[in-house]
């Protein structure tokens, strides 16, 4: 692979990757197989020891994967990068690598719904303790640490409300405390925002996202230092097999290539709609970390490199609860042209009602924790002609009239 010291993000994007085989592809070759052939039984027992560099089975590494995870580590400016199967495998990877019985973790109440499940209720049943804090408190997450906490966990910008934080705040709270800044880097993606330049040790993605950018497969990752990786995460892998299939890690691959100018169209996009919704008479609020209105706006700016990523929220004009929910149902099944669809990162528009899906498992105290009503439509949106995206909701909000 060409030294990625000097070549510029958009360079990386299509370039960085695992050296061409004898035939000199320039589409990068995807290998599917399983196994692969020894040159001797020395070879295969040193490789399987370690001691030699090489691939002896896809559950610990595969050349395609190798590419992928090279991109993405490229482009997040870390050192390695380990692919899983998917964003919530790579969380999982994440806790059983870094966690014991006994640990503490620190994470926003405003996290994705299964991350919230899955550190809180899944892994306290292995006797890992957990606090969760409001995403924009750094009072809260400092009060919250305790001589064993060993993690601080964040998404900026938060699903859905594109709630925004500190990260190097938060990153010298948890280095004081001797522990490890994770960040979900998902809805910014790293053409918008690299969270270890404000001091994260760990990024996580889930590559279905906009690494992938139009919807076809799941994946996930975790950035970070090569001693990490190899230390602490590929042990943990190579023993529980949340491992990247060589096609997914293909097409996120090649979904990365055009990364970054799918973030500032779709950025572009999506900062003109929530203009547009915040003076439309049926919206009563809109949560979109681009609007000057938005309390965390400065911070979003010069973390996301000036610009608000693709997916923004909004609060349908309602009486009660119960007529939110409603109200917000109606707007949603008069769609003709976007996508009711609980995914985000497509080149489609897509929206959905995340009290009753993404975070329709958590109780009612945790949504309202969390800030998310049941009048709350979540729009992650896509490259459709703008007008047409604003026909398609006025379908919806003038079915409320």
């Amino acid at each position: 692979m060409t030294s990625t010291t000097k070549l510029h993000f958009d360079t990386l994007a299509v370039r960085a990757a695992v050296a061409p085989s004898q035939y000199g592809e320039n589409s990068e070759a995807l290998y599917l197989t399983s196994g692969y052939v020894q040159g001797t039984a020395q070879q295969s027992a040193d490789r399987f020891a370690g001691l030699e560099e090489g691939y002896t089975y896809s559950r610990g590494g595969n050349p395609t994967v190798t590419s992928m995870e090279l991109r993405l580590a490229a482009l997040e400016g870390t050192e390695s990068c380990i692919a899983t199967s998917s964003g919530m495998s790579a969380i999982m990877l994440l806790c059983f690598s870094l966690l014991k019985s006994g640990d503490h973790v620190v994470y926003s109440q405003s996290v994705f719904g299964s991350t919230l499940k899955l550190i809180g209720s899944e892994f306290a049943r292995f006797g890992v303790e957990s606090t969760t804090v409001p995403q924009t408190d750094l009072a809260a997450w400092q009060q919250a640490v305790r001589p064993n906490t060993k993690l601080l966990f964040a998404e900026t910008p938060t699903n859905p409300l594109g709630e925004v934080c500190d990260i190097a705040a938060l990153a010298d709270i948890s280095h004081r405390a001797n522990a490890l800044l994770a960040v979900d880097n998902c809805f910014a993606s790293p053409a918008l925002q690299r969270p270890t330049e404000f001091g994260a040790d760990i990024v996580m993605h889930s590559g279905t996202k906009y690494l992938d950018g139009q919807g076809r497969v799941m994946a996930g990752a975790l950035c970070a230092s090569t001693a990490m990786v190899k230390e602490k995460f590929l042990p943990v892998m190579k023993n529980c097999g949340m491992v990247l299939s060589p096609f997914n890690a293909w097409v996120v691959l090649k979904g990365m290539e055009t990364l970054s100018l799918r973030m500032r169209a779709q950025s572009e996009q999506a900062l003109a709609l929530a203009h547009w919704l915040e003076r439309h008479a049926a919206v009563a609020k809109v949560y979109y970390p681009g609007l000057s209105s938005h309390a965390q706006h400065d911070l979003a700016m010069r973390q996301m490199s000036g610009y608000g990523g693709a997916v923004l929220s909004f609060d349908v004009t309602a009486a009660s609860p119960e007529q939110a929910r409603a109200r917000a149902f109606t707007v949603l099944d008069n769609l003709q042209t976007v996508s009711r669809c609980t995914n985000l990162g497509d080149t489609k528009t897509l929206l959905t009602h995340p009290a009753s899906t993404s975070h329709g498992k958590l109780s009612e105290a945790q949504r309202q924790a969390a800030g998310i009503g049941q009048g709350l439509i979540r729009v992650a949106v896509g490259l459709e002609h703008l007008d047409d995206i604003q026909a398609d909701l006025l379908r919806g909000f003038e079915a409320l009239l």
